[in-house]
């Protein structure tokens, strides 16, 4: 393995830390769709900063670009708070407004400089090591690694000072403001952090990569724990991980490193999304089944309750009273027999004196509609629990 591929690695690996981390917090307040919003908006601000320094280099640029994140953020809760239009319109009317501007202060004042739309969107990851950061006339590697390294220090740093406040005011921004928290400056600081993480990110990896890496990963661990301490560090390994197996799949099939990055993180997901214990697709839809299954048992005590005719109690006459499929009717039937609240005898069912204990207890949670009447009984009288 070359230096320059350890050096992609270490970069991609870098950048994926930095954006993980307010990445979680996006995603926990429901803000995606603002790192999008973000890694768009900001090129005005890059082209500013060129046009000031006249040095591609300037830390202007990023301090610039951060500001323009800021204000897309402004604009768009400015317009969202009118009450006219959802976030996601408002979004959608800021950011490419913003985009667009970049696009002609470009067009019309920068084509004779390295400053072009298809290197701020794409970005490639594979000439990053050629982009040396030189101290003195020694080379101390590339600027990306830096630039990214500094900034991912500064985000731990905040993360490190900030924490119990980020926690509060994402989950509870009342209680933030009453514990002396101020929720704005914490919303605008996180803002801020991920203004400057995408545009630190622009040379390395491009826009839709920084997009991917912010909520793709922090999205993933949102499936398999509840726990934000645990969300993070989920996410930092779902990030660098799919880093890294995203270069070797490029490296293997030829391919753009950012794109096969982003493929990893979208299979990755994917997998989570089908597979996760608690919110995965196929455990919600086996819960589902399953509590289906127990409102059908419910139901049928039911009916055996209010019916003491053994006419009404027959097993045939059950199926087509309840009016459900054959099916359907055994694996209730089944499921009441194995907890022992029911018996059938000649054909006649009868309630078994836990079934009656079961049956009274739903009758009074449909009386009362309080969750505490119900939950122990899940436990209590299921065999198999959702």
């Amino acid at each position: 393995m070359s230096s320059a591929q350890i050096e992609i690695q270490l970069i991609a690996a870098i950048v994926a830390i930095a954006c993980a981390i307010p990445g979680v917090f996006l995603v926990l307040r429901k803000m995606a769709l603002i790192s999008d919003a973000i890694s768009h908006s900001i090129l005005p601000g890059i082209v500013v900063g060129f046009f000031l320094t006249e040095d591609l280099n300037s830390p202007w640029l990023i301090l610039l670009a951060a500001v323009t994140g800021v204000i897309t953020v402004i604009l768009v809760e400015a317009i969202q708070k009118t009450g006219l239009v959802k976030e996601d319109t408002a979004i959608g009317l800021v950011f490419p407004a913003l985009f667009s501007i970049g696009v002609i202060l470009i067009a019309k004042n920068a084509n004779d400089v390295h400053l072009d739309v298809d290197a701020v969107l794409l970005g490639d990851l594979a000439f990053a090591p050629f982009d040396r950061l030189s101290v003195s006339g020694t080379d101390i590697g590339p600027k990306s690694l830096w630039v990214m390294g500094g900034i991912l220090s500064i985000t731990i740093g905040l993360l490190i000072a900030f924490f119990k406040e980020l926690k509060v005011s994402t989950f509870d921004s009342g209680l933030s403001a009453a514990l002396g928290f101020s929720p704005v400056v914490l919303h605008y600081g996180l803002m801020s952090v991920s203004s400057v993480t995408v545009v630190g990110a622009f040379d390395a990896v491009g826009a839709v990569l920084v997009v991917a890496l912010m909520i793709a990963p922090a999205a993933t661990a949102y499936l398999l724990t509840s726990d934000l301490k645990k969300m993070l560090v989920l996410s930092v390994v779902f990030g660098v991980s799919s880093a890294v197996a995203g270069y070797w799949l490029a490296h293997v099939l030829d391919a753009s490193i950012s794109g096969s990055m982003t493929t990893v993180l979208g299979v990755v997901f994917l997998f989570v999304y089908l597979l996760a214990p608690r919110k995965g697709l196929i455990a919600v839809m086996y819960r589902q089944r399953q509590q289906r299954t127990e409102v059908s048992l419910l139901t049928f005590l039911l009916h055996l309750n209010n019916h003491t005719e053994k006419s009404e109690r027959h097993i045939n006459h059950l199926n087509e009273h309840i009016n459900w499929q054959k099916v359907r009717s055994q694996t209730v039937v089944d499921l009441a027999q194995k907890n022992n609240m029911i018996t059938i005898t000649n054909s006649i069912v009868t309630l078994t004196p836990k079934g009656k204990e079961f049956t009274e207890l739903a009758l009074e949670y449909i009386v009362t509609n309080k969750d505490d009447k119900i939950e122990h009984m899940k436990d209590d009288f299921f065999l198999f629990r959702g």
